[in-house]
């Protein structure tokens, strides 16, 4: 995650006041995608969880927090 602007390959959703950015190709590789903000003992960030349909395994998730990756 990062904070940037809009660019032509972005699809761009706004929830709850907030506008997400993700780049059109990604999200087409990773849809549907939910991100949360979590706080708890361990510490607080965002989770963001994407599960795609026509994955083997779809009931497994690939979460991030922070500033990693998803891939």
């Amino acid at each position: 995650m990062a904070l940037d602007e809009p660019r032509d390959d972005d699809t761009v959703f706004t929830e709850s006041g907030v506008t997400y950015l993700v780049n059109k190709d990604l999200y087409d590789q990773v849809k549907p995608i939910k991100v949360d903000f979590v706080d708890t003992t361990m510490g607080s960030g965002f989770h963001v969880t994407s599960s795609p349909a026509d994955s083997k395994e779809s009931t497994d998730s690939k979460n991030c927090c922070g500033t990693c990756s998803c891939s």
